[in-house]
């Protein structure tokens, strides 16, 4: 045993209870049939016409049906005689390289054979305006610019770090997603107190001056599944995207127990959140302009990160402790340019790193002050996406058993590692 397990090995790890939460599962029952519906808007259905080239977006998070999303808006396209492609807008995310961000879009399913028309990846940017106060000057994808048109496809959710009228969304992939690595750095250099100002400025810049010719706006329910889908004019864009944000919020999920003295997440990525694992529920503040979260952690403990992020481990330094796999698999050409063009270095510190799951898991109990070690308050979940089934330290039932929508299931799960020490 090295000296380092040794230091954790008297800890006793907690007996564990299933615990379900539940939410708004409001969904859509047929998404394509919901998209042709809105399609035949004669607002949106003359924006398409014969022999035009249509830009598509598509950003680098995994969204529900996000596949099958493009491939109607391309059929939808192709149908009215235009040629439609598809173009990632996902700012510096993958490595801030063309070849990297056509991987995200393959690995999330948009692929060419699947939707039907070509990836055209660049990292090459066209000017094509300045913001109204004549502060930036604002650059898309130049495949963007070259188009006849460009659809703008997006979730519409909260931001892990700005607050604003508009956080992760249509307005966001205008501003740093379709502006590359070079839009996002501008954004996260003007600093997060003014994102909130800046990233409605640029978007509105490049609905006035790029050939936008209308967006769709997806928000999905708390259990990651499309609970809404608006197809919208540009000029619908900036104000239902703020009515939108209201009402993705008001879908959150959260860990309804409030707090605990560890909590422990299986995997984090980039295809889960931003920053890896969403900071509204684990409640690590990803940046001071978040504002405050619910949440409250002692200590976060990370096992793996998701095949789906590519070796990007962006947010890790918002954990206390990993498993060493975490920075085993982690590519750090990857994750480094999303710290740097956001400025926020601290996203990317290596934290406290164990040899297994087990030594992992008690590392963050030992170190959690001035916690119990005889009555740990821990939780455990997949991901961030994902909290629909939770496991909660027995310790925890009477205290959360009053607790509307989350019930105890009394299955007692129990802790069972491999010879390596690990999970899985």
């Amino acid at each position: 045993m090295s000296v380092v397990s040794s230091l954790v090995s008297d800890v006793r790890l907690p007996r564990m209870v299933k615990a379900r939460q539940y939410f708004d599962n409001t969904k859509i029952e047929n998404v394509s049939e919901e998209l042709k519906r809105q399609f035949l808007r004669p607002e949106i259905y003359g924006t398409i016409q014969p022999g035009k080239s249509i830009a598509i977006t598509c950003g680098s998070r995994g969204i529900d049906n996000y596949p099958l999303i493009i491939k109607e808006i391309v059929q939808f396209c192709k149908d009215k005689g235009a040629k439609p492609f598809i173009i990632p807008a996902m700012g510096s995310h993958g490595g801030a390289v063309s070849e990297g961000q056509r991987l995200i879009c393959e690995t999330n399913g948009v692929t060419e054979e699947y939707c039907g028309c070509p990836i055209k990846a660049t990292m090459s940017v066209t000017r094509i305006g300045v913001t109204e106060d004549g502060s930036f000057d604002v650059c898309i994808d130049s495949y963007a610019a070259e188009a006849d048109g460009i659809i703008l496809v997006n979730r519409i959710k909260n931001h892990t770090a700005l607050r604003g009228d508009y956080e992760s969304g249509l307005m966001k992939m205008m501003a740093i997603g379709l502006g590359k690595q070079y839009g996002a750095s501008l954004c996260h250099r003007a600093g997060y107190e003014r994102m909130a100002e800046l990233v409605p400025m640029i978007g509105k810049t490049v609905l006035n001056n790029a050939s936008v010719l209308f967006g769709v706006g997806i928000v999905d329910n708390a259990y990651d599944k499309n609970y809404k889908i608006a197809v919208l004019t540009k000029d619908e864009i900036p104000i239902v995207e703020k009515e939108l944000l209201k009402e993705a919020k008001r879908l959150m999920p959260r860990l309804l127990p409030g707090s605990a003295d560890v909590l422990v997440v299986d995997r984090i990525g980039k295809n889960i959140s931003g920053s890896g694992a969403d900071p509204g529920i684990t409640g690590r503040l990803t940046y001071k302009y978040s504002g405050v979260e619910s949440f409250q952690a002692g200590k976060v403990a990370v096992l793996d990160i998701t095949d789906e992020t590519h070796g990007n481990i962006h947010g890790v330094g918002y954990v206390d402790v990993i498993n060493r796999r975490v920075f085993e698999k982690a590519d750090l050409d990857k994750t480094y340019p999303n710290s740097i063009t956001s400025t926020t270095l601290m996203s990317d510190k290596i934290p406290v790193m164990m040899k297994n799951d087990r030594d992992t898991i008690k590392c963050a109990i030992k170190t959690c002050q001035p916690a119990d070690p005889e009555n740990i308050r821990l939780i455990r979940i997949t991901d961030t996406l994902h909290i629909s089934e939770i496991l909660i330290s027995e310790c925890m039932v009477d205290s959360v058993r009053h607790i509307p929508n989350l019930e105890i299931t009394d299955e007692i799960i129990d802790w069972e590692f491999n010879e390596e020490g690990n999970l899985w």
